[in-house]
């Protein structure tokens, strides 16, 4: 088995557009999950981050917040932030850049109507990250000329492959986590096994350790 867990420096250099990590002083290390809102999983994640007193970013898919509006409510009334993750986790290498950016405005759009509903939109954020991790660089120049911010990430958990166990995923991610990373989980079905032990473990570590787990804006 081999596969990226940390994102090295040389990438970093060469896609400097990118927001791979928020270095900081305090300590501050920023937990995203994808591809929610999930019914039970995405609610039992809330749970977890509440727990700990821990803000997270959320990156969710168009037509997950449509179906599940209600648990999308949960996320904005708990403060965390949300992202823009496409109507249909759409993958920028084998899209048009002109239907990728109509399919990620699409999804801001629903995005600003549940915000609007809960009276809590945060004007001047848009925070995406595609799916995969796959974008051209035609779709990321016109997405940041439109104000969004691409996020990208620090330290892969791996919690979407079944093929691993979920101790091998947790060390992924205690391995690898320093102040300022930005660490991917997944509020998804695939993704449910490996979360449901690797979240509270991770936590809990980040609170012993003297950790800070904020959200990204």
């Amino acid at each position: 088995m081999s596969f990226w867990i940390k994102t090295n420096r040389f990438v970093k250099r060469i896609f400097p557009n990118y927001i791979w990590d928020i270095p900081n002083n305090e300590n501050k290390v920023f937990l995203t999950f994808d591809d929610g809102p999930t019914p039970e999983i995405t609610e039992w994640t809330l749970e977890q981050l509440k727990k700990y007193d821990a803000k997270a970013t959320f990156f969710c898919i168009g037509n997950n917040i449509e179906k599940h509006s209600e648990i999308f409510q949960k996320l904005i009334q708990d403060n965390h932030a949300i992202g823009n993750h496409t109507i249909n986790h759409l993958k920028g290498w084998e899209t048009s850049t002109d239907e990728y950016v109509k399919n990620t405005r699409k999804c801001s759009l629903i995005i600003e109507k549940q915000e609007a509903r809960s009276k809590k939109q945060e004007k001047g954020k848009a925070l995406f990250r595609p799916p995969y991790g796959k974008i051209k660089p035609s779709q990321s120049r016109v997405l940041r000329k439109l104000g969004y911010k691409i996020i990208m990430w620090d330290v892969l958990s791996y919690d979407f492959d079944q093929t691993i166990t979920p101790e091998k995923c947790l060390e992924n991610v205690l391995k690898n986590v320093e102040s300022g990373s930005i660490i991917v989980f997944h509020d998804s079905l695939k993704a449910e096994q490996n979360l449901r032990y690797v979240l509270p473990k991770t936590l809990a570590f980040l609170k012993e350790k003297g950790f800070v787990c904020e959200k990204i804006d």
